[in-house]
């Protein structure tokens, strides 16, 4: 589903700002890291699934079930059935598995995004408004999303090495390792056995998902609200506001693959199971990974958590 895909994704926000930015009066700040953390939080479980089925990890067989058609078809456990099953290995808060540095690195995020959007503030940029002609609305959009993606590859760049732990703490379920098993330790046994860059294995998928999303949803929220919606319209208004949520979400779809690759190179060929043969070989580069998935038919795999066909021609590692 689309809005599973774009879970992991940066804040969706008008380019002109918004509560994503954590950029407010003072003390408004940590309001949004609460906030950010308690959103985290709450979608762990989901992110925690997402991975696993990403790595390829399908510890339960698929069940028949019927399509829309009729027929029957192969469906590979959805959601709850996946979460269901971690409950049943690890408890609870087996489902929990990772969030402190997810956490840590969401406030790394959003700290980050307010600290460079005080450091060149919204206010100094001129904003659209619905008198602007073609070309002054256009060359706004693009300075504001310009702004807009400066902060969200700061904030990346700065949250990444929390997100790898995150991503490598989570697939030890699949080969029940505790290589990682907190924090600060990860942090030593990374800069230890990969050096710096181990910190940021998959970063450049991720930040050109991120940059390919912003444009091309604000680019088409901005020609859609100024060539498809009529301003004689009653409800003009009440469209325009909702066309880049609706933007986001497509385009989401589109630039999953970027995600899937960058998690799939944060845990390759890091010493756990996950990571090595059956469930992938050691990639040489993130454009290598992009292929193999791509001859495999599969980069968009983990997209969908509920209605999951299982591919006629792929096995699966069953534990």
């Amino acid at each position: 589903m689309a809005a599973m895909a774009a879970l992991p994704r940066g804040p969706l926000s008008p380019p002109g700002g918004g509560a994503a930015d954590a950029a407010g009066p003072e003390g408004t700040e940590g309001l949004f890291v609460l906030l950010g953390a308690g959103f985290a939080a709450a979608s762990h479980p989901m992110l925690y699934v997402k991975l696993l089925v990403q790595v390829g990890h399908e510890p339960l067989p698929p069940t028949i079930g019927r399509n829309v058609l009729g027929r029957k078809v192969l469906y590979l456990p959805g959601f709850f059935t996946y979460a269901r099953h971690i409950v049943e290995v690890d408890g609870k808060r087996g489902l929990f598995r990772g969030l402190t540095p997810r956490l840590i690195s969401s406030t790394l995020s959003t700290i980050t995004r307010g600290s460079v959007k005080k450091a060149f503030p919204l206010e100094d940029m001129e904003h659209v408004s619905n008198k602007d002609d073609v070309n002054t609305s256009l060359r706004k959009v693009v300075r504001e999303t310009s702004h807009e993606m400066m902060m969200q590859c700061v904030s990346r760049l700065v949250s990444h090495p929390l997100h790898v732990i995150s991503m490598r703490c989570m697939v030890q379920f699949v080969g029940r390792e505790v290589k990682y098993s907190g924090v600060f330790s990860a942090i030593g046994r990374i800069f230890k056995e990969e050096g710096i860059l181990g910190f940021f294995v998959g970063l450049v998928p991720h930040i050109l998902g991120d940059v390919i999303f912003l444009w091309c949803c604000n680019l088409l929220a901005h020609f859609i609200n100024t060539y498809a919606v009529d301003d004689n319209f009653s409800q003009a208004s009440v469209i325009r506001s909702y066309t880049k949520f609706v933007m986001g979400i497509a385009v989401s779809m589109l630039t999953y693959p970027f995600l899937l690759v960058g998690d799939l190179m944060a845990v390759n060929n890091c010493g756990l199971r996950a990571g090595l043969p059956p469930y992938a070989p050691v990639f040489a580069s993130w454009i290598h990974c992009w292929r193999y998935l791509s001859a495999q038919g599969q980069l968009f795999r983990g997209s969908s958590l509920l209605f999951r066909r299982a591919p006629m021609a792929a096995s699966f590692p069953i534990d």
